[in-house]
């Protein structure tokens, strides 16, 4: 099978073909596709033209010589057509089991077997690869990193490369595992390991100043010669802060760089029942706020509101950080319990933390990113944690120590989400409603 390994930028998956080819004992090629508009560089030259050249799958497979190697097509995503031809369309034929033990190319003039040849695709979004293309090939999704792979990946391999390239040995710097973690959560924001090799060049070259300048300094790292060379700490993520207020709830994000917690706030002012929502939100979140409302206002009874309040009062839902463009279904069950609280101006539950999608029913589906919204729970010292029954399959693949601590409601309708999250508890200084 042409297999496709699929994630964010920095998790190793390039490293991943290379460590694939040497357990195979086979030659290693890597071809780049960033940019690649012309199909010739693929199908190679006609004869004819003025420097015809064999495409650069037969030059690669020349300059291994070998007709079985493993051949890394990196980015693949990031192949663009003009006017010179797609070269997506003419990989069809590279990666077709079916087709490319007949590969033809313009140069050759006759058809080449690359049938044996073991295909390994590298790509950071399947939405730009043609659907065609994306058929032919077998998606591995490789996840980012948690904190504590971060830091083993830091310790056994990271911090002993960076020390070789500078010319140090093991005993000239020493850095502590609390130490990483602190570097892994205070300057390095992102699913892969690219930020936090930088951090720990930054720390390595600190050591290789010192001993050249025949200065004193600490072996062994602490805080404080952190903030020295890398400043103070630029990312305080995942702080989870008090709903002592109505209407604001904890939700699960998937971002690129991983799981992150947000805030929903909303929050009554006099007027006549308008919705305003804000928070650099895309369509899909802002659908699902507006759900909420049409899905409250028709179980008022139920939800104990009275009716006549929707006529009375503007409702706004801010989503904080407002820089950073958010969209996706769900925060669906989060603007739910949101709403809810604020209309019946009852507190939500403390530290607890909800994702999921709503329908204009009342039923609640399953979202993507798991994994990665549970460890930022568990980061955040959330204890509870609300998903949609369907999700109850993606829990029981994340590893038991990963979920210590974290105590799971899986719901099918809104309304059990309601009674799991607002507290019987009234609100200090409450609108009467």
């Amino acid at each position: 099978p042409i297999l496709c390994l699929y994630g964010p930028p920095g998790v190793g998956k390039t490293s991943l073909g290379k460590s694939v080819a040497e357990a195979l004992g086979r030659e290693y090629i890597r071809m780049s596709l960033g940019g690649l508009r012309d199909e010739a560089e693929i199908r190679g030259h006609r004869k004819t033209y003025i420097g015809a050249m064999p495409g650069r799958i037969l030059q690669s497979i020349k300059k291994a010589a070998t007709s079985n190697p493993v051949f890394i097509l990196d980015e693949i995503d990031k192949l663009s057509s003009s006017h010179q031809g797609d070269p997506s369309s003419a990989m069809l034929e590279v990666l077709d089991p079916e087709q490319n033990s007949e590969f033809h190319d313009n140069f050759l003039e006759m058809g080449y077997d690359l049938s044996k040849v073991m295909f390994i695709a590298t790509a950071n979004n399947l939405s730009t690869i043609q659907p065609a293309l994306r058929d032919r090939m077998e998606v591995i999704n490789v996840n980012g990193y948690t904190i504590e792979e971060k830091v083993e990946i830091a310790k056994r391999h990271l911090l002993p490369k960076q020390l070789k390239e500078h010319g140090l040995a093991a005993k000239d710097l020493k850095i502590g595992k609390r130490q990483l973690e602190k570097i892994v959560e205070g300057y390095t924001r992102e699913s892969g390991v690219r930020g936090l090799e930088k951090q720990l060049a930054k720390m390595v070259r600190y050591a290789a100043k010192s001993i050249a300048m025949e200065e004193a300094y600490e072996i062994k790292v602490s805080d404080e010669i952190i903030e020295k060379v890398l400043g103070p700490a630029r990312l305080e993520r995942d702080k989870y802060e008090n709903n002592d207020v109505a209407g604001v709830v904890t939700g699960l994000a998937w971002t690129s760089v991983g799981g992150d917690i947000l805030f929903i706030e909303s929050i009554l002012s006099k007027g006549k029942g308008t919705l305003n929502i804000t928070g650099n939100l895309g369509k899909v979140m802002k659908e699902s706020a507006t759900i909420a409302m049409e899905y409250i206002k028709s179980n008022a009874e139920s939800f104990g509101i009275d009716p006549q309040v929707f006529d009375k009062y503007n409702v706004h839902i801010h989503v904080p950080e407002g820089a950073t463009p958010k969209d996706g279904p769900s925060a669906g069950i989060t603007m739910l319990t949101s709403l809810v609280s604020l209309f019946a101006q009852k507190k939500v539950k403390k530290s607890l933390a909800m994702t999921g999608e709503i329908t204009l029913r009342g039923k609640v589906l399953p979202v993507g990113g798991i994994k990665e919204k549970i460890l930022a729970a568990k980061r955040a010292r959330i204890k509870e944690v609300i998903l949609s029954e369907e999700n109850r399959k993606d829990i029981m693949e994340i590893k038991e120590a990963y979920l210590k601590g974290l105590n799971f409601h899986y719901v099918t309708e809104m309304s059990e989400v309601i009674d799991i999250a607002i507290t019987n508890e009234k609100v200090k200084n409450a609108k009467v409603l």
